[in-house]
């Protein structure tokens, strides 16, 4: 799988998380402060990974920034994505099982390794919900980002 990821900082944490998903197999395209010469900017490098998966160059994302909380909302600016701001694995099972969520967004400041390969396994375990419920709810919000903020009911 090509996984796109970003990070505003050089963290410990942040090249953790490219050593695993290279260990998992994965392709990883790597963003702002973790590819030098790239813009380190959260919002923008959180953007540029985003923009990975909305285009398909890249199956899914992961984002980083100190809270997390900055690079989730960049991320979901771009039409298509469904990001997530994970502390935790079940979290992680939650977003992937309920809300489709296709970029993963992570805290550098609280992310333990140990926490880390918890989350991922979650994150790489679960699927998409096949319940009705679930998949009118993704649907919605995908036209939303059709609708560019006009009321779709």
């Amino acid at each position: 799988m090509r996984i796109s990821v970003s990070s505003d900082m050089d963290e410990p944490v942040a090249r953790a998380l490219l050593a695993e998903l290279r260990e998992r197999g994965h392709e990883v395209l790597a963003h702002g402060a973790l590819r030098p010469g790239a813009d380190a900017r959260w919002a923008v490098c959180s953007e540029t990974a985003a923009r990975d998966v909305a285009s398909g160059r890249a199956d899914l994302a992961v984002v980083c920034c100190w809270t997390g909380t900055g690079a989730s909302i960049a991320a979901n600016k771009v039409p298509g994505v469904r990001a997530a701001l994970c502390t935790d694995a079940y979290t992680a099972h939650g977003a992937r099982r309920w809300n489709d969520a296709n970029v993963l967004a992570l805290g550098l400041r609280l992310t333990s390794e140990p926490l880390l390969k918890e989350i991922l396994d979650a994150w790489f375990d679960t699927g998409a919900s096949t319940d009705a419920d679930d998949q009118a709810n993704v649907s919605h919000v995908a036209r939303l980002d059709q609708a560019g903020g006009t009321p779709t009911f």
